[in-house]
């Protein structure tokens, strides 16, 4: 059970706090209907059309495709640290090419880091994607 929290998928090794949360209201006895909701984010990304050299910033709900030129970008999962710890926020990104009269094309699918963005980075010829930030849906930073 434990080993569930900490694997998101597997070829990587990251925390999942909603899974997280139903083991920590097992053990304190708390309901999970008591645990509260988390609020609906959006990622804040940053891309680039090569070709323009024009950067433009896209606010993706999660689990919402949104357009960025030939690509489509769906984020998965968006998270923030609290104030008090380091600042990083990291993004679950899946990122398909679709071309008219063509099939789509999975370019990447993985976590992408606001601190170091060539970590996990897309490999594309026109376009680069990276995260800037998660907020709330709502709110109007």
């Amino acid at each position: 059970m434990f080993r569930k929290m900490f694997v998101q998928n597997p070829q990587t090794r990251l925390f999942r706090p909603g899974l997280a949360l139903k083991c920590l209201s097992v053990f304190v006895g708390m309901p999970l209907a008591a645990v509260p909701a988390m609020a609906q984010q959006t990622a804040v990304l940053q891309g680039l059309n090569k070709i323009t050299a024009r950067v433009s910033t896209i606010e993706a709900p999660i689990d919402q495709a949104v357009r960025f030129g030939t690509l489509d970008i769906t984020v998965k999962r968006c998270s923030k640290r609290p104030p008090e710890e380091t600042p990083e926020s990291t993004a679950y990104l899946e990122i398909r090419e679709r071309r008219s009269g063509e099939r789509s094309v999975d370019l990447f699918a993985g976590w992408m880091f606001a601190s170091s963005p060539a970590v996990s980075s897309m490999e594309h010829p026109v376009y680069d994607v990276w995260v800037i930030d998660c907020k709330k849906a709502s709110s109007s930073d």
